[in-house]
């Protein structure tokens, strides 16, 4: 067990790499704490609409789509951990002043619309600056740990967070649950003043009128293994995973719940989602192309399932496993694009992934929540599982045909699936029978632009 979790816990061992996890662990439990009753407060003041979930969550990530590839561009140039200061207070003080409203009983459902907007422009530049970050925090061979306890830590918010408000919106009501949450948004501004900057590292920036944007799209362009899981994560980020506005709208018109009981959803694949990110914290080297779309094609299957659940129970059990493989999605994409790009562009690059995977929400959240409107709620969730799934069957079929692989399916006398790389092919097609979602039991010879032979 101690040697478990030495592993699984090696960064924390960083003191810088402490302060920020314990900085990001405090605000984001505040953070969903307020968005959980921020979403249960636009269902009251718009009469269930599932539309106006759908407004909401697109207006938190407008900003996202129009400012990150810019919000790169800063991470390149200047100090990540000042950009991140200025960032964490502007949202503290945006989500102090959006709580006294709430607190006064004067809120109005346009109020809800426009502090979603000042939000998702905090958020546009914090988020790519502070996924650059982490590099800086912990050298190269714990980056992959690092990532991976930031998911675990953002996660574990997603637990703590909706129960939380679950338990607090039937105790104190809705002003108290954000009063609670906006103070513990406070906590990073605090954790960033006392990290010791002589020990941060890798830090390397651009002159001044250098770190062009169009370079970062160029350098991206060029590189076909970065490609994929940018491409991937851009469908699935805008179609997939829209559980924001489905989750709660879900629980209040189809299973007629009350607030406890859609934290229980929300937590549900929180707690998923927490096992997905533990499960990647040992990963010591690059994931392959076929780790990230096994993942995908298993999250497409269980979001469609959750989509025909025919009761509550049954969608909260489902979501767990439908949580474990989005974020051990989203994280294995993560560590295939930080762990392959030249660090003068990472600011640059990591603000491109954010930008498909978060800056294409409004677009999904808007499509989400007029389907359901249309066509009920359940129908917005199989489907957005269904283009998850094939979206990542063309992902197999990209990979397939740049590589070169096949692949070779066997009924007897053993049933399995077979990865015949293109460099083996021709010697008497010596093969490799891999679990799709299994650890490597080899390491992969890289090519330049990508994978030579790839393991699952």
């Amino acid at each position: 067990m101690r040697a478990v979790l030495n592993t699984t816990f090696r960064s924390l061992r960083v003191r810088n790499y402490r302060l920020f996890a314990g900085g990001q662990l405090i605000k984001l439990i505040g953070v969903w704490m307020m968005f959980t009753a921020q979403d249960w407060l636009v269902l009251e003041l718009s009469d269930n609409s599932p539309g106006a979930l759908g407004v909401v969550t697109a207006l938190q990530f407008v900003p996202v789509m129009l400012l990150t590839l810019y919000s790169g561009r800063l991470a390149d140039r200047y100090d990540k951990r000042k950009l991140l200061i200025v960032a964490n207070t502007v949202f503290a003080v945006t989500a102090v002043t959006f709580a006294i409203i709430v607190a006064s009983g004067i809120v109005q459902l346009w109020h809800v619309f426009l502090f979603a907007l000042l939000f998702g422009i905090a958020n546009s530049v914090e988020t790519p600056v502070r996924q650059a970050f982490v590099s800086e925090l912990v050298e190269l061979p714990l980056l992959p740990n690092a990532l991976a306890l930031s998911a675990a830590t953002f996660n574990s918010a997603r637990i703590g967070g909706p129960a939380l408000a679950g338990v607090l919106l039937s105790l104190v009501s809705t002003r108290g649950v954000f009063l609670i949450a906006t103070a513990l948004a406070i906590a990073p501004v605090f954790t960033y003043l006392r990290m010791d900057t002589t020990e941060l590292h890798g830090i390397e920036r651009a002159a001044r009128g250098g770190a062009r944007v169009l370079d970062g799209l160029k350098y991206v362009g060029k590189r076909s293994d970065l490609l994929l899981p940018i491409c991937l994560m851009a469908v699935i980020g805008m179609i997939g995973f829209n559980f924001p506005v489905t989750l709660a709208a879900l629980a209040k018109i189809n299973f007629h719940a009350g607030a406890s009981s859609f934290g229980l959803l929300t937590t549900a694949l929180a707690v998923g989602a927490l096992g997905g990110a533990l499960a990647g914290s040992g990963r010591r080297s690059r994931p392959g192309a076929y780790r990230v779309i096994g993942a995908a094609l298993a999250f497409g299957v269980l979001e469609f399932a959750v989509g025909f659940a025919p009761g509550f129970v049954s969608a909260m059990l489902l979501l767990v496993p439908t949580g474990f493989f989005s974020i051990y999605l989203a994280q294995a994409a993560n560590h295939r694009v930080q762990m392959g790009v030249d660090a003068a562009y990472r600011g640059r690059v990591m603000a491109l992934y954010v930008l498909v995977f978060l800056g294409t929400t409004p677009i999904g959240a808007s499509l989400a929540g007029w389907w359901g409107e249309r066509f009920g709620v359940p129908s917005s969730i199989w489907m957005g599982g269904l283009v998850s799934f094939l979206a990542s069957v063309v992902a197999l079929a990209w990979q397939l045909r740049s590589s070169g692989d096949r692949l070779s399916v066997r009924l007897r006398p053993r049933a399995g699936v077979r990865l015949i790389a293109a460099a083996e092919a021709g010697q008497g097609e010596r093969t490799s029978e891999e679990d799709p979602l299994a650890p490597p039991r080899g390491r992969a010879r890289e090519a330049a632009g990508g994978d030579r032979v790839a393991h699952v």
